[in-house]
Parts: C-alpha cells; structure tokens; sequence
C-alpha cells in the first residue's frame, strides 16, 4: 500500500478535525478526497506530507511511518499545496535548479519533469510571464523532480480556463499511470474524469469510499420536477421505488429512484392524480455530484 491511514483522529482545541479515520491506497491509483468546507481534507493531506502530527492513529507513506520515517515519507511524497508557492522573478529552469539542489538530484531530471509537464515551449520565460495553467505545470514539476512514488495535489485545477483545465488532467492521469495520485478538489468533474476512486469526508468522518465505475453502475436515477406550489416532501415519499426526495430550491425537488426504469411517467401520472400542476419534468443519472450532496448537505 503507498497510503495507510489507520484510526487517525486530530483535534484542534475542542474542534474535531479528524475523528478516527481509516483508508488505504495502492499504487497506480488516482484518488479524489473530497469533503465541504472545513470536513478536515487539508489537515489530513498535512498528516500525509509530515507539516502537522496526528493526535492518535497511524499514517504510513510507502510504508514508512510520517512521525518516525519523516526524511524517508518526504523522499516519497511529492506535494502540490492549493496556493502553489513560486518564486515568480525565477526562470523555469532556475526554480527547478534550486529545487533540484535542495533535493539533491541529478540536473539532468530538470529537463525531463520540464518535457513531462509540457513546459518545453515556454521553459524560457520567467515564472511570472506564464498563465496560471503553465504555473500549475511548474508546481507539479516541482513536486516531480525527485521522482517520487506518491504525489499529494491540494486543489490542483482551481482558477483554471477549460482549456487548462484539460490539459493539467490528462497531466495527472499520465502521471497516475505509475504512480499513485492522492488529490483533493470541489470540481466534481474533474474527479469523475481524473479519478479511479473517491473517499469523501465529511465533519472529520468518511462517509463514503467508492470506486467511480460502481458510482456509475449504480441502478439509480434522478428526476427533477417543478410544480407551480410548494409540495410536502413526505408527500413525494408516496411515489414507487422512490428512495429520497430534495427540496433543491424554490418549486423544484429531486427525486431519486432506486431504479433503472425512466419514472417520469410516474411522476406525471402522481401530479395529475393528485391535481399537481407541473411546470417541468427532467430526468439524470445518480451522479458523484448527488452522492457528495446526499453525504454532506445539513
């Protein structure tokens, strides 16, 4: 296993910002950590990367532990923190060179992480002549150079355009080929296109740990309705095969099934019976996005 988190609990003060989680993940895999707010991803990333030490439970990084084995845990971790920390006067190259020192690695791995990242067209600029999507590209770099085995990523595409957007993925799921990606985000999209799991916490718990493809395989689905006044969310319980009503806003609810069978036509048959007026009628997939909210919503 490249992680294994096993009963780790964190306070700060009275606040609990872990409370005795557990989870493991091997190598190649890409997993999305996902939580609202304050559920306690930065500080468990924190854990991983040696900044911060667990109250109680153990945190081991390619089998070292992250409070006896810190040296060898930050051999193997290569971190890109949200707010990507670079000196912007510095040439690409520069940066990378001063950073190769302190890692004590061979310059020749300069040239390598520039071509793997896709910085060769612009390796010739200052840091702070590039767009925010090739400063993410020299973070990762970055976190590249001494060839580490596992690779912790802080909100990695934020602020990105759509363009960047793709191209820092399809970086990351290269690099998840062989090694093992431990990345958090709030942009379910790019979870569901990067990732081969989510663990998502919520208030310091796991709530959830799945594999996307049996997030996708799911027999569930969701139809949104409209009616021109507010309805009972119990009244909405009546429908068949109806597992969860949510009143998202205004007029609307989302009803999700635990079906595979399109009950639109249900839904149309219940409002008329019932002399509901609707006003729109869609239908979707059970998606990451509704698990996370069903998950983490108040």
């Amino acid at each position: 296993m490249s992680i294994e988190v096993a009963g780790v609990s964190k306070l700060y003060g009275k606040q609990i910002a872990l409370n005795n989680i557990s989870f493991t993940v091997d190598t190649p895999e890409i997993v999305g950590f996902l939580g609202p707010n304050g559920a306690g991803k930065s500080t468990m990333m924190k854990i991983l990367t040696t900044f911060l030490n667990a109250d109680t439970g153990e945190t081991k990084v390619n089998g070292h532990d992250v409070t006896q084995n810190t040296k060898q845990v930050q051999q193997s971790v290569g971190y890109l923190p949200e707010h990507n920390p670079l000196y912007l006067d510095l040439y690409i190259k520069e940066y990378l060179a001063f950073n190769a020192n302190i890692y004590r690695v061979n310059k020749h791995r300069i040239e390598e992480v520039i071509e793997l990242t896709g910085l060769t067209p612009e390796a010739h600029k200052k840091i702070g002549q590039l767009s925010k999507g090739y400063r993410q590209r020299v973070g990762l770099a970055n976190a590249l150079l001494h060839d580490p085995d596992v690779l912790i990523l802080d909100e990695p595409t934020t602020g990105l355009d759509p363009n960047q957007l793709i191209d820092i993925r399809n970086l990351i799921k290269s690099i998840g080929k062989t090694k093992t990606v431990f990345l958090s985000t709030h942009i379910m999209q790019e979870v569901e296109a990067m990732c081969d799991r989510v663990i998502i916490i919520n208030k310091g718990e796991i709530v959830a740990d799945k594999k996307l493809k049996d997030i996708r395989d799911e027999k569930e689905q969701v139809v949104i309705v409209e009616f021109d006044y507010r309805v009972e969310d119990a009244f909405l319980l009546k429908l068949p095969k109806v597992k969860q009503v949510v009143n998202t806003y205004g007029f609307v609810y989302e009803i999700t099934f635990k079906t595979e069978e399109d009950m639109r036509s249900h839904v149309f048959d219940f409002a008329h019976d019932n002399q509901l007026k609707i006003l729109q009628l869609n239908q979707k997939n059970a998606s990451l996005e509704s698990l996370f909210r069903d998950l983490t919503s108040n």
